[in-house]
């Protein structure tokens, strides 16, 4: 059964209550297995396979999630757009715990994650300068305003490895970087979805202010957790507003993010190579 819409959660958002569920789904992939079962839901007609990045129980680490794995699988679905959800801290005083964030750009402090399906024989570069989908964004923005929760319209994320949070010493250098939230996830996600084709965008949930202001106690887990369990209940009343909107969402540059990146003589492209990535880039080397 094909899926229109991807969602991706961190904990709590597969414990989706709107909508019917349809089924779960296992998905094997050339590079191994996603996180955890896929849930299908249907919502009005529209079809969105939502995933639990951490696995369920929230088991795997953000630097051991297998991206390369999910993206493969959503695009297996038929997902032509991917909704994350990601626990973020705040590096500027008006992003308050407790509200939403359009995560609008990212700097990659990430170290140890496979980062692109190139590679093995083929290489391309996509372009990256806007990270995240601009028409999903946007969507996103009107779903929340038809919301009461507080959010801001922007927000630069510095994706960190983890998982260990933040030194005082880094925090402070991202905020002179003019960053506004930092979390754990987005990448490689982000940067694998532009590879593959499909719209990605993402809301961080802040769940704390790091540890830079001073005259506050650092983050700790339980800090994190009880406001995450608040926001959780905020991003479910956004999903069915936000699904309906992307549904009906036209064609995208990001559905040819790919054109013209391979650089690589398709002829030589190794036939392994070539099996596992044909799900994303078989309409540009065919029979070649």
């Amino acid at each position: 059964m094909n899926a229109s819409i991807g969602i991706i959660g961190g904990s709590g958002l597969e414990n989706f209550d709107s909508g019917k569920i349809i089924g779960k789904v296992d998905i094997p992939t050339p590079f191994g297995m996603p996180s955890d079962l896929f849930t299908l839901v249907e919502l009005n007609g529209t079809i969105a396979a939502i995933l639990p990045r951490h696995g369920k129980g929230h088991r795997i680490l953000p630097t051991d999630v297998n991206s390369k794995a999910n993206m493969w699988a959503f695009k297996s679905l038929g997902v032509h757009t991917i909704f994350a959800v990601s626990a973020v801290g705040s590096l500027a005083e008006e992003y308050k715990p407790g509200e939403f964030a359009v995560t609008t750009n990212i700097i990659d402090r990430t170290r140890q994650r496979p980062a692109t399906f190139f590679g093995d024989g083929i290489v391309g570069h996509v372009a990256f300068a806007d990270p995240f989908c601009i028409k999903t964004q946007a969507l996103i923005i009107e779903a929340l305003e038809q919301t009461s929760h507080p959010f801001h319209k922007e927000a630069t994320l510095i994706a960190m490895e983890g998982p260990a949070f933040s030194s005082k010493a880094e925090s402070h250098m991202y905020r002179s970087w003019n960053g506004q939230i930092i979390g754990m996830t987005a990448l490689p996600e982000a940067k694998l979805a532009r590879e593959a084709e499909m719209c990605y965008a993402s809301i961080g949930m802040v769940t704390d202010y790091d540890c830079w202001r001073e005259h506050e106690e650092s983050v700790t887990v339980e800090y994190v957790m009880e406001t995450m369990r608040k926001n959780v209940d905020g991003i479910k009343k956004l999903v069915p507003l936000l699904i309906e909107k992307l549904a009906k969402k036209d064609t995208c540059v990001c559905h040819s993010a790919a054109a013209g990146a391979i650089m690589t003589d398709l002829t030589m492209v190794p036939y392994e190579t070539k099996r596992k990535l044909d799900i994303f880039y078989n309409k540009y080397w065919g029979n070649r």
